[in-house]
Parts: C-alpha cells; structure tokens; sequence
C-alpha cells in the first residue's frame, strides 16, 4: 500500500470536472483508491463521484491518498501528478 498526501491546488476546487477526471483516472487502475480529508476525517472511494463531491474539497485542502493494489505505484504516481497539474486549471 503506498500513502501520501495531495492537496488541491486549483482555484475551483475538487468541483464536479475535476472531480470526474480523478474518478476517471483512479477508475483506469485494479488497485483500490481511497482518499480522505485530513482536517475532518472524511473518507471516500476516488472510484465513485458522488462520494469524491461529498469531499467538499475546496483550493488548499489537503487529502491522504492511500493506493493498494497490483498497479498502485502507477495509480500513486498518475494520481498525484493529476493535483500537481490543478487538473489541467493553471
């Protein structure tokens, strides 16, 4: 299982594109997806968009990303290069 933590950096938050792209993107991969936000706690599977809204992740919310699964290094790395890049918004 590979850990990190992500934080969102576009203006707009973890709205409903980005939100879709992330689902998507974790979506591509076997492994499991789980992200949570470390000021509340709040856990959900990347893999569904209503529960990746329900994250209510706004600009300079940072989440834990947990990845496990046969290709977790590749969904890791796709992953965290997705809110590096602000979901394509900067």
């Amino acid at each position: 299982m590979l850990e990190g933590t992500v934080k969102v950096i576009n203006p707009l938050g973890l709205h409903a594109r980005a939100a879709a792209q992330l689902v998507q993107l974790a979506g591509s991969f076997n492994s499991g997806v789980i992200l949570t936000r470390v000021d509340n706690s709040t856990t959900v599977d990347a893999k569904s968009i209503l529960n990746v809204l329900t994250l209510a992740a706004s600009m300079n919310t940072t989440l834990r990303l947990n990845v496990k699964g046969e290709d977790e290094t590749q969904a890791f790395e796709a992953i965290c290069g997705l809110f590096t890049n602000g979901f394509g918004e900067i």
